[in-house]
């Protein structure tokens, strides 16, 4: 004779998650303006021609806002979880990439939120 089987019930599932960069831990979410994906930063890196170069007008570290101006003098502000304010101060030369949403200082690239 064999046992009937039980299903396990169905484990609860919060409403809503928070990114572990809340928590001062590295981004577990690929949302905008959290961790960059393996996908997003192949498709910016296919398109070299869509970047923009832009000058950091500011950068507000506890916010996560750093506000651009473009070559072409168009004012954004983007948001990043990452630490992408952390990293640069008024005045330094960045790249950004309008289709896909990264921002570049150097080697090190960023998935951003536009604000504006």
């Amino acid at each position: 004779m064999s046992t009937p089987f039980r299903p396990s019930p169905p484990l609860q599932v919060r409403e809503v998650s928070a990114c572990m960069c809340v928590h001062g831990n590295r981004c577990s979410s690929y949302a905008p303006g959290h961790a960059l994906h393996l996908i997003q930063a192949r498709l910016a890196s296919a398109t070299p021609t869509e970047w923009v170069d832009a000058i950091v007008e500011a950068a507000d570290a506890p916010t996560g806002e750093v506000s651009l101006r473009t070559i072409d003098g168009v004012a954004i502000t983007v948001w990043n979880a990452a630490g992408a304010a952390e990293q640069v101060t008024a005045g330094t030369p960045v790249a950004l990439h309008a289709r896909y949403d990264v921002l570049s200082l150097g080697t090190r690239r960023f998935n951003i939120s536009r604000l504006d």
